[in-house]
Parts: structure tokens; C-alpha cells; sequence
């Protein structure tokens, strides 16, 4: 118990230390679990492959299914074709790029070559979620790649299930193994939607409980959705993803205090995992290795990556600087290094040379490109501002029987410059603005108040309108540095100006949705 509380302070420590150069939580954890680790200070041994294994899923299909509850079914169809092919073509794409490069320069064995290639062919979800939580990178591509982390996972453990058989020389039926992951990926959407509409059902069925019971439910979701597709032989991970996002995209009981809820637990778990596969890694024996590691980490982020985003995009409406950054959100995991411990679990890595291969391109991972993706999408031009303030709601209704819901509309003044009063807001009839808060002040909004930048309007609106209201809102108001016009035309785009409760960051202006 010492011990983990030490680690914990530490970390907080750590953070406060790094918190001005924006160190992501998730290198600062790994490094932390390093240092513990039996290999630095040796005060915390953990040794023990299938217990980290069986702890890891437990919290990516935590991470997963918060992942699904935040992400909006209007994104998810914006990036649907892209995120199937990247996740499927992709990755056997990236493991065949990356084995056969890797065997013509270093002379491996063609075979266990692949393997590597295999073993480290998916994106993590832990960390891709980690890194982009707080930061406010485009919805396109910040969707896109949040999506393939999540649903390139059960390709990889199919090439490496197959790969393995393949180097120990046994018989590998390939027909089984396209049947097999055809299952995991269909099978696992499936069972989480089916237990995501059973699990909204039942929440209304339910919503006269005290409000502590749901995070239980929740919970009870998760291991669920999880448990029976890992039962049927589906992929749990996706499972617990699409349970999440059906439920996400529903009106559900307290779903404010719940999305809330979901982002401690968010942050909770990625700082756990990371810890614990930091105190995996032996960095002594990184010296036998680095070289070999090197070459990997520079064929999967020069070579093997960039290919196949831009083949696999030819043909969708991403533009060039989109591809371009997509190439760059490469980040390995947590997903990886379990993986890794495959070949050793059957005698084909007896020294740890591929695992130590595969967690040294992890931290490799993290640390360069963990630090570098958000300064490189602000360079890019895709991220809105920094948001300056946004309040945060107590739920002190719930209009879940209603067709009403309570929303905060934010007035960045970072992005929205002049002004306008409430009676010349076009806003349906059924829209209530109950007060607008400015600097702490309260003021009862009739119809000569003026609306002005850094204000936050609270307002009654049918859900029906909810997009629309912000927008109509912010029409009376100009985008600093752009005329008229050219505010008008990003303002139509929803993705561009709204927010809704379920999504991570909160978009500058966005409404907040209190159920």
C-alpha cells in the first residue's frame, strides 16, 4: 500500500512539475512505472506476462466503452468506409510493409520478421484517447483515428495468432483465420449494440433509483457487453465500444453525471496501464536491442504508416494535411506489448528479444510522437482555440420525460467578436433563455439585454433543436479576422461550431446538454 501510494504522489509530482510543457499523463505514468520497476530501483517486480495481460483488457475495455460513450454517431458516419479499410487492409498492409523491410535491412528471418510486423501493425486506443483528451483537434480526424485504434485490434491479434503458428511450423489454416477475424469484429460490434439498446432500455426502466445506482449500472455494462462477446468468441473490446456508443447517442438518465463519471474513470484506468506496463519494461537489456528498435520505429512511422493511409484514402474527401496528420497518429500501447507476449508464451521468445523490440518502439512511440501530435495539428490548422472558460452544470433537473433539455451556450471571445440583443435572436417557439452569466453576474434576459462575448447562456430548448439553437445564436456575432460571409459558412457546419455533452472536449461554444 506504501508502495502504491508513493507511486501516485509521484506521479502527481511529476505532473505538477511537467504540467507547463503539457507532458502527456500517459509518458509521464510509463516513465513513472519504469523507475519503480524491477530494472531501476527495483521496489515493485512485476514479472508475470498473463496477469498484466488480463489487467490490461480490463482496462481497455474501461477506456473502449467511454471512447464509444463520447463519440457522436454523426462523426462515426462521417469516417465509416476509411476506418473500416484502414482497420482491416491496413493492418495487414502494415504488417507486411514492416516484416519485409525489416528483414532485407537487419537479415531476421523472414518469418519471425512478419511476426514483429504483426505484433505491432495496430494502433493503441489508450493511447490515442490519452493523448487527444483535452485537446481540441479537428472531429474528422480526431474521429477517424480514435476509430481505427479501436477496431484494428482484433486484425492484429489474428496476424499474430496466425504468424505464430506460422513460425512455430505447424499447420495454419487460412480460411480459419479470415472466418476468425470476420467473427471478431462482427460478432464483437454486434453483441455491443444488442446489450447497449438492452442496457438504454432497461436505464428507463430503472430511472426512479437513486442516481448512485447508475454508475453501478454503468459499470455492470462494461463487464457485460466485454464478458459476452469474449464468450461467443467476438472481440470484447469492440463490444464494450459499441455498447458505449449506443449508449452514448441515446437519451439516458443522468447522462451528464454519467459522462463525467466516465472521464475520472477514463483517466483512472490510462494511468494505471501505463504504470503497470511501465514496471514490464527491463530498459538494461534496451542495449542488445535499440538498434533493431530503431529500425522498426522508423519503418512504421516513415514508411509503413504513411503508405497505407494514403492508398487506403485515395478515394475519400480527406484532404491532404488530414492524411498527413492521420500518417502521424501512429501510437503504440498498450495493445502491442500484451501481443508480445504471445511468442514467448508458446517458447518462441525465450530471451525477450521481440518483446523487448516492441516495447522499446512503444516508448519510443509515446515519447516522440505522444508529445509531438497536438503542436503538429495546431501547425496543421486542426484545432479550434484553446477554450478560455467553460462552465461546467449541476444537473439539478432531469427532463428526461420531457422534450426538453437544459443547455449552456458558451460565447468564446477568443473566436466571436460584437454583440446582439435577445430580441433580435430568431430562436422557435418553445426556446426559453432562463439567464445569461457574465463574469459572475446573473442577468435576467429580456428582450434589450445584450448578448456579448464571454457570456454563457442557459436556455430551455426542445431536443429537437438543440444543434440549431447555438447557431442561431452565434449568427448575430463575428468571427474575429473573417467577414461576415466566410463566419456564416463555418457557422453552418455543425461539427464546426457545436458541442454536445457527450463530446470529450467540449468545442469552443458548444452546448452543454444536461439530462
Amino acid at each position: 500500500m506504501i508502495l502504491a501510494a508513493a507511486v501516485l504522489l509521484t506521479l502527481i509530482l511529476f505532473a505538477s512539475v511537467f504540467h507547463k510543457v503539457n507532458v502527456p499523463v500517459i509518458i509521464l505514468s510509463l516513465f513513472i512505472g519504469i523507475i519503480f520497476g524491477s530494472d531501476v530501483t527495483g521496489l515493485i517486480d512485476l514479472n508475470n506476462a498473463q496477469l498484466v495481460k488480463e489487467i490490461a483488457n480490463g482496462a481497455l475495455m474501461f477506456i473502449l466503452f467511454i471512447g464509444g460513450f463520447s463519440t457522436k454517431k454523426q462523426h462515426f458516419r462521417q469516417v465509416f468506409k476509411p476506418v473500416v479499410l484502414m482497420s482491416t487492409v491496413g493492418v495487414i498492409l502494415t504488417a507486411l510493409v514492416t516484416g519485409t523491410l525489416f528483414h532485407l535491412i537487419t537479415g531476421w528471418p523472414f518469418l519471425r520478421a512478419l511476426l514483429v510486423g504483426s505484433i505491432i501493425s495496430s494502433t493503441d486506443a489508450a493511447a490515442v484517447y490519452a493523448i487527444f483528451k483535452g485537446h481540441s483537434v479537428d472531429n474528422k480526424v480526431r474521429t477517424l483515428t480514435e476509430l481505427e485504434s479501436v477496431s484494428n485490434d482484433p486484425m492484429a491479434v489474428v496476424l499474430t495468432t496466425f504468424m505464430v503458428g506460422l513460425v512455430e511450423g505447424g499447420e495454419v489454416s487460412t480460411l480459419k483465420a479470415v472466418a476468425s477475424f470476420v467473427w471478431l469484429l462482427v460478432g464483437g460490434a454486434g453483441i455491443g449494440v444488442l446489450v447497449g439498446f438492452l442496457a438504454v432500455y432497461v436505464f428507463k426502466k430503472i430511472r426512479h433509483i437513486e442516481a448512485e445506482y447508475f454508475y453501478i449500472y454503468l459499470l455492470a455494462i462494461v463487464l457485460l457487453s466485454y464478458s459476452l462477446a469474449e464468450l461467443a468468441g467476438g472481440s470484447g473490446m469492440l463490444s464494450a465500444f459499441f455498447a458505449g456508443f449506443v449508449m452514448g447517442n441515446k437519451q439516458i438518465p443522468y447522462k451528464k453525471g454519467l459522462l463525467a463519471f466516465n472521464n475520472i474513470l477514463s483517466f483512472i484506468t490510462n494511468v494505471g496501464l501505463f504504470i503497470m506496463l511501465g514496471l514490464l519494461a527491463f530498459p538494461s537489456s534496451f542495449k542488445d536491442i535499440w538498434q533493431s528498435g530503431v529500425i522498426v520505429f522508423l519503418i512504421l512511422t516513415l514508411v509503413s504508416r504513411p503508405l497505407m493511409v494514403w492508398l487506403l484514402t485515395l478515394f475519400t474527401d480527406l484532404k491532404p494535411k488530414e492524411k498527413l496528420f492521420v500518417s502521424a497518429v501512429g501510437l503504440r500501447g498498450a495493445v502491442p506489448i500484451v501481443l508480445a507476449t504471445y511468442p514467448a508464451a508458446v517458447g518462441l521468445d525465450s530471451g525477450h528479444v521481440i518483446f523487448n523490440i516492441v516495447f522499446f518502439n512503444v516508448a519510443l512511440s509515446m515519447l516522440l510522437q505522444g508529445t509531438t501530435l497536438v503542436p503538429l495539428a495546431r501547425k496543421l490548422g486542426l484545432t479550434t482555440k484553446d477554450r478560455n472558460k467553460v462552465p461546467k452544470m449541476l444537473e439539478l433537473v432531469t427532463v428526461q420525460d420531457t422534450n426538453y433539455e437544459i443547455i449552456d451556450i458558451y460565447i468564446d471571445d477568443e473566436i466571436y467578436e460584437g454583440s446582439c440583443l435577445v430580441k433580435d435572436l430568431n430562436l422557435p417557439p418553445g426556446t426559453l433563455i432562463t439567464f445569461i452569466n457574465r463574469e459572475g453576474k446573473v442577468i435576467a434576459p429580456s428582450g434589450a439585454v445584450e448578448i456579448k462575448p464571454n457570456d454563457t447562456l442557459t436556455v430551455l430548448v426542445e431536443k429537437r433543436n438543440i444543434d440549431m439553437i447555438p447557431l442561431e445564436i452565434k449568427r448575430g456575432f463575428m468571427h474575429k479576422g473573417k467577414g461576415r460571409q466566410e463566419a456564416d459558412a463555418e457557422q453552418a457546419e455543425p461539427d464546426a461550431a457545436v458541442a454536445t455533452a457527450g463530446d470529450r472536449d467540449g468545442l469552443q461554444g458548444g452546448p452543454q446538454v444536461s439530462s
